[in-house]
């Protein structure tokens, strides 16, 4: 590929409220990390036909699946823990929709906080609807005394987490309170919190790039490792083959 590659980013939406108009909106740090990884950013706002998403799909090189609020677990047939504060209706259609679709296209995608856990939900997983409650022996996911909400990580050996952060302490900026319970089939657990609760994922289909981090690689309080992240996504969309080797290797 001798073109920057195209990249969508799926806006976050608010509805109107009392004088302020109904608003799609995005943190900056996902198409600022796209451009410094040598990407073009394609911001989508939540569309409603699906024939209007598979046209939008073909034109892109990959996508990155944003955080948000929580999925709506009665959507996959789970009772509504109090805890959860689901994402608007309209953007949470979108999204379900997006994922069904990206998987059926196979198009490179990474998928940060709540679309991790779309993308393991999506390909057959579930989720632990509040760590606190389902994981008593978890540590804090929320950490209110650290603005950047930094915790360790461990690595799994020949993944692209390995690759991105090699050697050494590792810490991340991870928020959250629900996470993956039951790992989709087709993917495996490519990096941990110390405690167990996993934190990132990788497809091994050797047709199919889908990488799934439940920390923020994007935040404002992110390392220049973490945003390496993002390189390496955009490298193994620059040379397929190569992520093809890669995968049969492990």
């Amino acid at each position: 590929m001798h073109r920057k590659p195209l990249i969508g980013i799926n806006a976050d939406y608010r509805a109107a409220q009392g004088n302020q108009p109904a608003l799609s909106v995005i943190t900056s740090g996902y198409y600022d990390s796209i451009v410094r990884a040598g990407g073009i950013p394609i911001v989508v706002p939540p569309l409603e036909c699906e024939d209007d998403i598979q046209a939008l799909l073909k034109t892109l090189d990959g996508f990155v699946l944003v955080g948000g609020g929580d999925l709506d677990p009665r959507r996959d047939g789970f009772m509504l823990h109090p805890s959860v504060r689901p994402m608007d209706a309209r953007r949470e259609r979108f999204d379900r929709k997006l994922m069904h679709t990206i998987a059926d296209e196979k198009l490179p995608v990474l998928a940060i906080g709540v679309g991790h856990q779309l993308l393991n939900v999506t390909m057959g997983g579930n989720l632990f609807l509040h760590i606190p409650e389902d994981v008593p022996s978890a540590i804090p996911h929320r950490d209110a005394q650290d603005k950047g909400h930094r915790h360790s990580l461990d690595i799994v050996t020949d993944s692209l987490m390995e690759r991105v952060y090699g050697d050494g302490e590792i810490r991340v900026s991870s928020r959250h309170h629900m996470a993956i319970d039951e790992l989709a089939p087709g993917f495996r657990v490519t990096a941990t919190c110390p405690d167990g609760v996993i934190e990132a994922i990788e497809s091994t289909d050797e047709q199919w790039i889908a990488i799934g981090t439940q920390f923020h690689p994007e935040n404002e309080a992110a390392s220049a490792l973490d945003g390496r992240i993002f390189e390496e996504f955009l490298d193994m969309i620059r040379e397929p083959d190569a992520v093809a080797l890669v995968k049969v290797a492990a």
